[in-house]
């Protein structure tokens, strides 16, 4: 069974945290689901990781070679064919318990300066904890990522 790892963003975005979670996802060997609520901006995504400076292989799901991708960008609802050992979380996107239970790590990353992505983020936490999920609670409030207890 895997962990839930929450990451609360106070003081940069995702787009600062990706290319670091899915560095050392794939440095582990996994393949990797990065899962949104919308469309356009998993596009704008898939974008924006071409134009790292890093080399970050991934593809948006509904293309061809979607079950060889390292990282595919998916929506809520749309099956990730990379048969991923983690999953990425971005904007609220929905993770079950079951989905901890399959895969080696889920990640879920939110904006705490939003407040519908930490209400969520925070009934996300209930349920997998009712779920019996074990969860980390990550933070950058100061600055830096530290493990909460």
């Amino acid at each position: 069974m895997g962990s839930a790892l929450f990451y609360h963003l106070t003081r940069s975005g995702p787009l600062q945290l990706l290319p670091v979670l899915l560095g050392k996802s794939l440095h582990a060997g996994w393949r990797v689901e990065l899962r949104g609520r919308d469309r356009a901006r998993q596009v704008a995504l898939d974008e924006t990781l071409w134009q790292d400076e890093g080399f970050l292989p991934h593809g948006l799901a509904g293309g061809a070679h979607d079950v060889r991708q390292p990282v595919l960008l998916t929506v809520e609802g749309q099956a990730a064919q990379n048969a991923p050992l983690c999953l990425i979380a971005l904007d609220g996107a929905a993770v079950s318990g079951t989905e901890c239970q399959q895969l080696e790590r889920v990640c879920v990353v939110f904006d705490g300066n939003d407040p519908g992505e930490l209400d969520r983020a925070r009934n996300q936490w209930r349920e997998l904890k009712a779920d019996g999920v074990e969860m980390e609670y990550w933070s950058e409030a100061d600055g830096r990522w530290e493990r909460k207890l």
